[in-house]
């Protein structure tokens, strides 16, 4: 599992580990981690000895760590040219190590005149905000324009460490080299998206850190420790059944991708219930059907409501009916915008919510454009204000539980070609049939995330991928994680 603190947390780790150190013992093992890093990517374009290397210096420990690394790569015959954004804060010791060391001061992004081999980004570090002051984003622009591979130092300078918003203009990575631990902005978008390849550097911080994150993202391993694998003396109903109230004349389709994920996420039984029948019968034969209401339609131990039943009085009455029943409840979709945020509040069962950006908007009454800056703040108020544990969909999908003391989880699966019409469907059917073979509404849903994703990889590798595509895929998903 990844694991991911807040800046302060990182700070105070830090601090307490250096009590114990011989002063800048940190900051070599920092250094070491990124010159091995940094080694890493010449070598895969071709040598060490000879490269070209760039260093965008700040103030503090940021640059400290770059020109400390880029010490150590003069010594191994690269040519380091070191450029100040900060020059009357610059890390002195860093400096003079990497003078010593062969490497020179050069002003501006024509350190080399020409070819560049390596760029490292040290210019700010966890304590940055704002996004880059207009000199250094100019700089930033006109080494990027070299082509050259960029390694960013903790992260990428001009991203906010701890929320993952991108408030000015930021630095794009190839690689981030981190130290301790990864922070939050590391994991979440749009901040995420300019990290590049992450590598995590050990420098000793653990012990230092608690034991519940901020963050966390789940691996393959943690994911398969939740998968129900039904027992010798199961059957259809001791695996659980699954409500699926989805689908209406103009959208039958959403009733049947429901379905679809639903058949394949560990429940023993679907029933569904809606004007769609004859279309989930047609596809899946192995449903079990009702006219309707939800309450009169049989047992079962989850509900997934919303996705495509429009909003009429019928799928008003549909949503009440469903959010009145003691047993785990999934809302999606048109779900969304007819449920009632009292009823919501006032329910005792588990309630899950699985908004994309435009939806959580209209959720908190915020312009869309907020929540997509701001995921991780966004989807910590939906669960709060609803009661509820939040799947916020998107780039970076968000698992937020009621709790404010329980780590945000982010889902580390996925693929561009995801955002396709239908797939929401899939995952609210997988997830509620997560939920009624018997996990907590939290590992359901980021369990739910994790193979929706993974499925989705599958099915597209590299291709346009269809919604149906994805829910048949979701076995080969299921084993790969098992596997």
């Amino acid at each position: 599992m990844r694991t991911a603190y807040s800046v302060d947390t990182v700070r105070a780790a830090e601090r307490a580990l250096m009590s114990r150190l011989p002063e800048g013992a940190l900051m070599q093992r920092a250094a070491a981690g990124l010159a091995a890093a940094c080694t890493d990517v010449l070598r895969r374009r071709g040598r060490v000895y000879g490269a070209r290397v760039v260093l965008l210096v700040g103030s503090g420990d940021n640059g400290g760590d770059a020109l400390y690394a880029g010490a150590r790569l003069a010594r191994r015959g690269a040519g380091v040219r070191a450029v100040l954004t900060a020059p009357d804060r610059v890390h002195e010791g860093g400096l003079a190590a990497l003078l010593a060391a062969g490497g020179r001061i050069a002003e501006g992004a024509d350190a080399w005149g020409g070819h560049i081999d390596l760029v490292v980004d040290g210019i700010t570090g966890i304590g940055g905000r704002g996004g880059l002051r207009p000199d250094a984003a100019e700089l930033v622009r006109a080494l990027a324009a070299t082509g050259a591979p960029l390694v960013a130092v903790d992260l990428p300078s001009g991203v906010e460490a701890g929320t993952g918003e991108v408030l000015g203009e930021a630095v794009r990575a190839d690689v981030t080299v981190t130290f301790g631990t990864y922070k939050p902005g590391l994991l979440v978008d749009p901040a995420a998206e300019r990290a590049g390849a992450l590598h995590l550097v050990d420098i000793g911080l653990g012990p230092e850190l608690p034991d519940v994150p901020e963050l966390e993202a789940l691996q393959y391993a943690d994911v398969a420790a939740l998968l129900p694998v039904p027992g010798a003396e199961s059957d259809k109903y001791r695996r659980g059944v699954v409500g699926v109230v989805a689908g209406s004349a103009r959208y039958p389709g959403a009733a049947v991708l429901a379905v679809s994920g639903a058949l394949r996420g560990g429940a023993g039984a679907v029933r569904y219930v809606g004007p769609g029948a004859a279309a989930v019968i047609a596809r899946h034969p192995e449903t079990l059907v009702h006219a309707g209401p939800p309450s009169k339609a049989g047992r079962v131990q989850a509900w997934v409501v919303g996705p495509g039943l429009g909003d009429g009085a019928e799928a008003a009455e549909a949503v009440r009916g469903v959010l009145a029943a003691d047993v785990a409840v999934l809302v999606d979709a048109d779900g969304l915008r007819l449920l009632d945020a009292g009823a919501l509040r006032a329910r005792t069962a588990p309630t899950v919510l699985t908004p994309h950006a435009g939806e959580a908007a209209a959720l908190l009454g915020v312009p869309r454009e907020e929540v997509e800056a701001g995921r991780l703040a966004a989807v910590r108020e939906l669960a709060a204000r609803y009661r509820a544990t939040v799947l916020l969909k998107g780039s970076t999908t968000l698992v937020a539980g009621d709790d404010p003391d329980t780590p945000v989880r982010v889902n580390p699966t996925g693929t561009s070609w995801l955002a396709t019409a239908g797939s929401g469907d899939v995952l609210s059917g997988l997830t509620g049939s997560l939920l009624a073979a018997g996990l907590a509404p939290r590992d359901a849903a980021s369990a739910g995330a994790h193979l929706h994703g993974l499925a989705a990889r599958h099915a597209s590798d590299g291709s346009p991928v269809a919604a149906q595509d994805v829910a048949e895929a979701i076995p080969v998903a299921w084993r790969d994680v098992r596997a």
